[in-house]
């Protein structure tokens, strides 16, 4: 498998972000979210495939390595495969962040412990299908709380990633502030991206996605969306 090499470290953009990656085999649904003071973040960081899996990219991110990722993936490499795959020849391995998790639910995720100091607080936190990660996060305490939404949302898979993004947000999410999030889901047997749903730039970037998400008519949404607040 041929894939894209990063380029040199002054044309890598540095992504300091959290994120989450989560499929659900039973549905054949899978998907990512994520938020950062990084402009249309939902743009760079996070890619899904249907019927294949979902990849994040982050810190320091490269974002070609989103098709390779899940190119690896659907040729059947397991999702550990993937990340060494990927880093095995790269020179800013150390200052990567990269989330993967397949269809089966299989989940591998490599943290960034070469960042700078002002990317900490940096780490993951992963769970039944599904991976949280970030770095210049306020502490602990945002990967604590999106994985306990995660796994405690009654709803369908889009609304539990939804609700984890909310949760990390609300405990102060990227120490530096609120610039973008995004949101992708997709479901096997339906090309490209069966919800893709993003906020650029704004002051609560967050908050103003679960807005536009609970204002949507969408089958990827379940009964938690309906008790979404602004």
């Amino acid at each position: 498998m041929i894939y894209t090499s990063p380029p040199p470290p002054a044309l890598t953009a540095i992504t300091a972000t959290f994120s989450i990656v989560a499929a659900d085999p039973e549905t054949g649904i899978c998907g990512a979210a994520v938020a950062s003071k990084y402009p249309a973040v939902g743009k760079v960081v996070p890619f899904v495939r249907p019927g294949v899996g979902a990849f994040c990219t982050q810190a320091w991110s490269h974002s070609p390595w989103g098709k390779a990722a899940l190119d690896l993936l659907e040729s059947g490499k397991l999702p550990e495969e993937v990340l060494a795959e990927l880093l095995r020849q790269d020179e800013l391995r150390d200052k990567r962040q990269l989330a993967i998790v397949d269809l089966q639910g299989r989940v591998a995720n490599r943290n960034p412990f070469g960042v700078d100091a002002a990317a900490l607080w940096w780490g993951a936190a992963s769970g039944r299908f599904y991976s949280c990660q970030g770095n210049t996060l306020v502490g602990r305490a945002v990967l604590d709380a999106m994985a306990g939404a995660y796994e405690n949302t009654q709803g369908s898979l889009a609304d539990r990633l939804m609700a984890a993004l909310l949760a990390g947000d609300a405990v102060g999410g990227d120490h530096r502030g609120r610039l973008a999030a995004g949101i992708r889901i997709a479901k096997t047997g339906v090309p490209g991206h069966w919800l893709e749903l993003d906020v650029d730039e704004s002051n609560d970037a967050v908050r103003e996605l679960g807005r536009l998400y609970r204002s949507l008519t969408h089958d990827a949404k379940g009964a938690w969306s309906n008790d979404l607040r602004g």
